[in-house]
């Protein structure tokens, strides 16, 4: 690739465009970073579609790895992230990322406003707020030794059932003047695996948001690999905000970051909106992932299917919890569903906080596929 130093001012910029992208696997050969260049130049350009334009045209994405391009180029350009997915006509899905663990900002001047979607029906219920904090404080106790583990490459010394740790060894023996003593041994380390969970803040959802927010507060307080994600018709990564210790603070910095609450539903284009950005698809990857939502689509159904099946083969156990599952007389019978019924794990009732934490505590024990589990039922 030319060397930046010998180019114009201007021009820097399209070449770190071009070195990101071989960075994130993108096969660029030097002839076609010329060729971007001299297309922006013949272009003017007049506009940042003119060196959209002139990228997918010189520097031709692959079709599967298109919207990973759309992502570094919104991303790089300019300057947040966020990702154009192909969906509806017209209409993008916007990626909001709460800037990860180290993020100390305080703005919180969203006003929330919801309601569009509310029902004239009443619901009569009753609710005992002290259990549930008391079941959400034992949840955060018992979280991280009850997820699902994995071999980590890293080793730690044992007494006994590991492998011979040769260095140290004849370490040992060479400061013991020849002596055999009882050999070293190390065994690979045992960690817990990442939880992933997406939260539903659509409209349909709104009896349960809160719940669930809460819920996702006592993960991230417990796990030290828990990341929190909401989406509705936007994309917005609450991870951090979560992290305070005080529950109502971190609920209300939340609070101001998510923009679409109650509002409509394109979990298809927002889940992949999520799998088009390298570093959020990366915390899927080997994770238990758990998606609160009632799955009711907006729209064709072929998107979530995509999504959902590339989710699923990124990560170690995939969860759907919806609270419509809660009444004895539901069935997975909706196009939807029943698309993406044949890849999940589990699909299981998220109408209560006690059957979610229950449900989440038992993630490391072996459940059978979702579909085989729905079609005794049925």
């Amino acid at each position: 690739m030319m060397r930046e130093t010998s180019l114009p001012r201007a021009a820097a910029a399209f070449l770190g465009f071009a070195r990101l992208l071989r960075n994130y696997g993108f096969a660029i050969a030097p002839e076609q970073v010329s060729n971007f260049m001299q297309a922006v130049t013949l272009l003017g350009p007049r506009s940042m579609a003119d060196i959209r334009q002139a990228a997918l045209a010189t520097l031709a994405p692959p079709p599967d790895r298109r919207d990973e391009f759309e992502a570094h180029f919104q991303s790089y350009f300019h300057g947040s992230t966020s990702a154009v997915v192909e969906g509806e006509a017209d209409e993008e899905t916007r990626i909001k990322d709460d800037g990860g663990a180290d993020d100390e900002r305080t703005d919180a001047e969203h006003s929330q406003e919801g309601g569009e979607q509310s029902s004239a029906l009443e619901q009569l219920s009753t609710r005992d707020f002290q259990r549930d904090d008391d079941r959400l404080t034992a949840f955060r106790r018992q979280l991280s030794s009850a997820l699902p583990a994995r071999r980590s490459f890293r080793t730690v010394r044992t007494h006994s059932r590991g492998k011979l740790d040769l260095r140290r060894s004849l370490r040992e023996i060479v400061s013991a003047d020849g002596d055999v003593p009882s050999p070293l041994l190390r065994r690979r380390q045992t960690v817990p695996r990442k939880l992933l969970i997406l939260i539903d803040v659509s409209g349909s959802m709104k009896l349960h948001t809160a719940d669930y927010l809460k819920l996702a507060h006592a993960a991230v307080q417990g796990a030290d690999r828990a990341e929190i994600f909401t989406f509705g018709t936007r994309l917005t990564r609450i991870t951090a905000a979560l992290r305070l210790r005080d529950r109502d603070q971190a609920l209300a910095r939340a609070a101001a970051q998510v923009d679409d609450w109650d509002g409509g539903t394109r979990m298809g284009p927002t889940l992949l909106a999520f799998l088009s950005v390298p570093r959020f698809s990366s915390f899927a990857r080997g994770a238990a992932v758990v998606i609160l939502s009632d799955a009711l689509e907006r729209g064709g159904h072929a998107e979530l299917e995509t999504a959902i099946r590339r989710l699923s083969a990124r990560a170690f156990r995939l969860s759907l919890a919806t609270p419509l599952a809660g009444d004895p007389r539901f069935r997975p019978e909706t196009a939807a569903l029943s698309a993406i019924l044949p890849v999940l794990d589990d699909l299981v009732d998220g109408s209560s906080l006690a059957g979610l934490t229950d449900f989440i505590l038992s993630l490391a024990r072996p459940a059978p596929a979702a579909a085989t589990l729905w079609k005794r039922v049925s």
